[in-house]
């Protein structure tokens, strides 16, 4: 299996387009300890040949032109990205469909709620179903949306997309508005879930034994968008986990034993993005790599 980290930032992006956190002040200024990334995806391949997008961030067309694997091959229209790959509806997972919609065949893969969404909102029509299937994944069944891959969705703990909030919001429920994909190649497997916002045993038992997973690092600390001054909300009000203190992934998934361990999904304010410091040191020590666009794995 072939993993290609197309973006690795939350929404927003490093640095975000009108923030100016110490990160993103950083960025801004061409400081080199902080690379720059782009919302979260990744891109796999059983073959190097046929491609399938993990989630279709809003810097998808950015995203392809900068990695070779993905650009049209022969002919006068052509793509090797054969399926997208949905695991929720959030704006930064979702909105790079709209780039994909000049009547290039694909499959689109998402669970019921979330494929919903995109039916209700009327400007994914143009991502004509004439050329692009949508296919509801159904919960313990597999699906094979390209030649020697075989995925299936789970639930993890989240919550409904930011523009579907209302007062009935509950946080960390497990239905199909967030999930998590394990992808199997041969006798390898990738497990991905962007978002978390607790570890449950059913999450634990998805994890254990991966050859790689990419797992959700939005934040560092629970409350930093509000010491950063940027935000009022803390990690868990969004659905996310954070990556340290007693209650953090580091911590929580520490004893459960996986091949490689990436955080994805960093947000800008985040200090793990900067090359050096200690909330950096801090999760390389624990054994985990922060993703940046452009990593490659092998399986």
């Amino acid at each position: 299996m072939q993993v290609i980290v197309l973006g690795s930032a939350a929404g927003g992006g490093v640095p975000q387009w009108n923030c100016r956190c110490p990160v993103c002040r950083m960025a801004w200024s061409g400081d080199p300890r902080v690379t720059p990334r782009t919302q979260s995806s990744i891109a796999v391949s059983a073959d190097g040949s046929d491609w399938v997008l993990l989630n279709a961030s809003p810097d998808l067309r950015a995203q392809i032109s900068a990695t070779p694997a993905l650009k049209p091959r022969t002919g006068e229209r052509d793509s090797p990205i054969r399926a997208v790959v949905l695991t929720n509806g959030d704006v930064d997972h979702i909105a790079g469909l709209l780039s994909l919609r000049e009547s290039q065949p694909f499959a689109l893969f998402g669970t019921t709620e979330t494929l919903g969404l995109l039916k209700e909102n009327q400007v994914f029509d143009v991502v004509a179903q004439a050329f692009v299937s949508r296919t509801a994944a159904v919960f313990g069944e597999a699906f094979s949306p390209a030649p020697g891959l075989t995925m299936e969705f789970f639930t993890v703990p989240g919550k409904v997309p930011l523009w579907r909030e209302d007062a009935s919001l509950v946080i960390g429920e497990e239905t199909g508005s967030t999930v998590g994909v394990t992808i199997t190649c041969a006798d390898k497997r990738l497990v991905y879930i962007p978002g978390c916002a607790a570890v449950t045993p059913a999450v634990r038992e998805r994890i254990v034994g991966a050859d790689l997973l990419f797992f959700d690092g939005t934040l560092y600390r629970d409350d930093e968008m509000i010491e950063a001054g940027v935000g009022t909300k803390t990690g868990a009000r969004m659905g996310h986990l954070s990556m340290s203190g007693a209650d953090g992934t580091v911590a929580l998934l520490e004893d459960v034993p996986v091949a490689r361990r990436v955080f994805i999904h960093i947000n800008n304010t985040n200090p793990a993005l900067v090359d050096g410091s200690q909330e950096r040191h801090a999760v390389e020590q624990a054994g985990w790599t922060v993703a940046r666009d452009g990593m490659e794995f092998s399986l």
